[in-house]
């Protein structure tokens, strides 16, 4: 068994590594340790290690921070044609782990391939020419999830994917409920999915996203010339380009209320006005609304329409947040944790138990979305052989894991207050007649009084 350094030795193999370099902008090694082996001298020129240094010994971090090789040694996976910034220049570069004939790792070889990005632009235009050509031809579908891909066996999740694969079943307007970052795009995906619309389009539109000058273009199209500087020609929008399909409306509480009487059209007559136009258009979609506001306070107090709201609540559906789906984070992290290594290139680190043990304890009020932001800093903090909660953020400081009971009787008193404080406004000042608005004794609220000034 030989280790690298002994191979490297070796005066033909270090005719083999002259080789190589020469066939790249520069290259390196380095042991088991991440110690550096080799390097050749357009690599040194390339980082800017002074004459005076010599790096041959010295840790590959110390030298270069920015350096993936200590994570392809802990991995065994190469990194292929990945980005890497050295000296504020942006490199292509490959690594491949160095393994002996007993198959265990005894170091890593990097080359860089392009120092000047320009060079590889005809590559980049070439794969997106094949993007628009697959989604031209539909052999990419718009539609990226499928109901099989929601992940969890906890009671909540189960019932979701009941309640969901029989809503698929039914072609009626949806409305799916739920806390930010629960997944209700995805859901509106799978729902497309599973449906008899499957082969048509999928598209969707976040109303709190678009400024309201441009909303209405946006998601009922133009007619030539309906404003100035619009085109001569009409301009579809997305409710006709989901014709056949699915339209997916995330944050409708945020639609304007002006709009909100041309989308109850669209709703009940399938048909659509485009903007500066006098002309209905029969249509064909189905409406998958979602929200994470309570749209019947929004109703009572005149920011929705009360008609629509009833004509998108048809079908409601609501998402648990991931605090009362504990049991799948296990599953959702490993699926999560592949995904973000493989995408990024990073090698396959698992998550130790301390960390699962957080990740299981923590309220995420951020849900599914928190949860893969948190994955994905944990990928690139992490130094050790596995995952730590420390990589993760445990060691901030959570305002949300707050004893509940606690948090509980703050809202409980907060929300009495108000209403005392409200109902003896109401009653100007009269204490009795506020007492019996609140349905309470004269002697019940003077001593939420006396409690409240002894806070």
């Amino acid at each position: 068994m030989h280790s690298l350094r002994q191979l490297i030795e070796q005066d033909n193999n270090h005719n083999l590594f002259d080789l190589l370099s020469s066939l790249c902008q520069g290259s390196i090694a380095v042991d088991e340790t991440a110690s550096i082996l080799w390097m050749s001298d357009a690599y040194r020129k390339l980082v800017a290690i002074p004459e005076e240094i010599d790096p041959i010994g010295c840790n590959v971090e110390d030298l270069i921070p920015t350096t993936q090789l200590p994570r392809v040694i802990k991995s065994g996976k190469p990194s292929f044609v990945d980005l890497m910034q050295i000296n504020n220049r942006w490199c292509v570069v490959t690594r491949l782990p160095i393994k002996n004939s007993d198959n265990n790792i005894i170091g890593a070889i990097g080359f860089i391939f392009y120092d000047d990005l320009d060079s590889l632009q005809p590559l980049f235009d070439k794969f997106a020419r094949l993007q628009r050509k697959f989604e031209d031809e539909k052999i990419i579908r718009p539609s990226r999830y499928a109901l099989d891909d929601m992940i969890g066996n906890a009671p909540k999740t189960q019932q979701l994917r009941r309640q969901a694969l029989r809503a698929s079943q039914l072609d009626t307007t949806l409305l799916l409920l739920g806390e930010t970052g629960t997944g209700k795009e995805l859901l509106a995906q799978g729902i497309h999915h599973a449906s008899t619309r499957r082969s048509g389009p999928f598209v969707g539109i976040n109303m709190g996203a678009l400024p309201e000058s441009l909303a209405e273009a946006e998601l009922f199209g133009t007619a030539p010339g309906a404003y100035t500087g619009a085109d001569r020609k009409a301009r579809k929008g997305k409710v006709q380009l989901a014709e056949g399909g699915t339209l997916f409306l995330d944050e409708i509480a945020e639609m304007p209320l002006a709009m909100q009487a041309k989308l109850l059209r669209v709703l009940q007559e399938r048909e659509v006005e485009a903007l500066g136009s006098n002309r209905l258009e029969k249509v064909d979609v189905r409406i998958i609304a979602a929200t994470a506001k309570d749209l019947r306070s929004q109703v009572e107090q005149g920011l929705f329409r009360e008609d629509l709201y009833y004509r998108l609540n048809v079908l409601p559906i609501n998402l648990p947040p991931l605090r009362e789906r504990i049991q799948d984070i296990p599953l959702l992290s490993e699926h999560m944790l592949s995904e973000i290594q493989r995408q990024s290139q990073l090698p396959e680190l698992p998550l130790s138990r301390s960390a699962l043990d957080w990740l299981q304890s923590y309220s995420w009020p951020g849900n599914i979305r928190e949860l893969r932001n948190r994955l994905e800093r944990g990928c690139v903090m992490a130094e050790g052989s596995s995952i730590e909660a420390a990589d993760l953020g445990a060691n901030e400081e959570q305002p949300h894991q707050r004893n509940p009971l606690t948090n509980l009787k703050s809202f409980r008193k907060e929300h009495e207050r108000s209403a005392i404080e409200e109902a003896i406004q109401q009653c100007n000042g009269n204490k009795t007649a506020a007492a019996k608005l609140l349905g309470i004794s004269r002697a019940s609220l003077y001593q939420r009084l006396r409690d409240d000034k002894n806070v």
